[in-house]
């Protein structure tokens, strides 16, 4: 049943100041100034705000991560360095990533890495292991790497031949989804199959992944995330496209389907329903960009309408709709499923937006249908300067309270926290000047996830391509 604009106009008045909101909402920032750099006493290391976050980060004699004192990072894999269990070398270019139990207590991760186009634009691609392999023609795919108790790390293909992996999700019964962000169809860019699929990966069962069938019914586009309802089994994914801007998706499972292991790849392409989401404010007129939001605590409500060719077969899916039929967003980013909804990603605006901003991050509630806006952060005026954060991407809901946010800005790049009520902290930043000294330059961080016990949060630094672990007097974080 749709929720229809007078229903939640009505809502919105019955509950006054729009509709009621289970917890807090605060800003993290609306001016750069607001951020993390003034959370901290600079001169005593100490908490300037009542306990939010871990102290300034210390510099890295290694030149690599950036931590606060009393934390440490470890290298897992690292490309160019380390090698598969195969023998070839780890691939670049690491990018979403999630965490699992695997037998007698090792921690397995599978990796995306984003690489797109022919193989031969790449020094380290995704080896074509027998077997695992979609098109032979891409150098994407996934590792699954395995941490043992000891320390000892293996690392083998999960999937290859699939192109751009940017992110993805993990499923409540324990595979990964993993998202080809691309357009590119058989004969563009070497391509001998079309890409821009979603594909299931196991980290434990290595049979499953054999054969790897892309995942139709959720559609052919730029895809960046996915997250699963567990309650529901709805799938949500998020576009980072423009030209126009990108959408929300929400797929609905045929009737009857039960979700598991193996599952997704038996269906028909076509299977269940996919739809873009529509938004409209508390007085009922349709809203056209997630950025016409400026202030902390806008609610929307949300609509679903149908997608007329989720194959992209001549249009691209978010060209098939005209203005007025459903609601964009720039850099649709990471998702993360947590708190009853889905944690969403807009990584910045300008032109689009009456107020330019450096990111937001979104939160659906798929009981109330409602999106409420978590974050927005200020345009950071110099993103040379440490200080401000700019351009979230990756996301994860954080054992500890709040988020963990990786940044994809300009300059420098960090990891950082938000508490439930809104202020922000910096947790790690990346060192690893791959510029000059005259003109340093540093890559984004990805793959933020906490290990299946909490004590352990891995990271990605996407160029060259290396996963880090991070452990540390990790606290619950109060809600300042």
């Amino acid at each position: 049943m749709s929720l229809t604009r007078r229903d939640f106009a009505r809502n919105s008045a019955i509950t006054g100041a729009g509709v009621a909101l289970a917890g807090s909402v605060g800003a993290l920032a609306t001016a750069p100034q607001a951020l993390a750099s003034t959370d901290i006493d600079a001169e005593s290391g100490a908490d300037a705000r009542g306990g939010v976050g871990y102290g300034p980060l210390i510099p890295d004699p290694d030149g690599i991560l950036a931590l606060p004192a009393g934390f440490k990072y470890r290298v897992i894999t690292y490309s160019g360095k380390t090698k598969l269990e195969s023998g070839e070398i780890t691939p670049s270019n690491h990018d979403g990533t999630a965490t699992f139990d695997g037998p007698r207590g090792t921690t397995l991760l599978v990796n995306n890495h984003e690489l797109k186009g022919p193989r031969a634009n790449w020094k380290y691609p995704v080896p074509l292991t027998e077997g695992l392999v979609y098109d032979p023609a891409a150098s994407g795919g996934c590792t699954v790497v395995e941490v043992r108790p000891g320390g000892h790390v293996a690392e083998w293909v999960g999937i290859a031949g699939t192109s751009t992996n940017c992110a993805g999700g993990r499923t409540p019964w324990d595979t990964w989804l993993t998202c080809e962000e691309t357009e590119d169809k058989a004969g563009t860019n070497g391509m001998t199959k079309d890409h821009g699929y979603v594909f299931e990966v196991d980290p434990i069962d290595h049979r499953a992944n054999r054969a790897p069938k892309p995942l139709k019914f959720f559609g052919r586009y730029a895809h960046e995330a996915v997250v699963i309802d567990p309650r529901r089994g709805h799938a949500y994914l998020t576009e980072d496209a423009a030209g126009p801007n990108g959408l929300l998706f929400r797929w609905t499972p045929p009737q009857g389907f039960e979700h598991g292991r193996g599952k997704l790849r038996t269906l028909a392409d076509d299977a269940g329903a996919l739809q873009a989401f529509k938004c409209f404010d508390s007085g009922g007129q349709f809203v056209d960009d997630l950025s016409r939001a400026t202030k902390i605590g806008t609610v929307y409500g949300v609509d679903w309408v149908d997608v007329p060719d989720r194959d992209a077969k001549t249009v691209a899916v978010r060209k098939q709709f005209s203005d007025g039929q459903v609601t964009r967003a720039r850099k649709l980013e990471g998702m993360w499923w947590g708190d009853g909804g889905a944690y969403i990603v807009s990584s910045y605006a300008r032109t689009e937006s009456p107020v330019q901003h450096d990111g937001q991050v979104w939160f659906y509630d798929p009981k109330r249908r409602t999106l409420t806006l978590k974050v927005l952060l200020g345009v950071n005026p110099d993103p040379s300067v440490d200080g401000a954060f700019d351009g979230p991407d990756n996301i994860t809901v954080s054992p500890y309270g709040g988020l963990v946010i990786a940044e994809d800005g300009e300059g420098v790049q960090h990891l950082f926290g938000a508490t439930d009520s809104g202020k922000t902290y910096p947790i790690a930043r990346n060192e690893l000047n791959i510029g000059t000294e005259e003109e340093p330059e540093y890559s984004e961080f990805t793959g933020v996830t906490f290990s299946c016990d909490g004590r352990t949060l891995f990271a990605n630094i996407q160029t060259p391509g290396i996963m880090l672990a991070i452990t540390g007097p990790w606290k619950r974080q109060k809600r300042g």
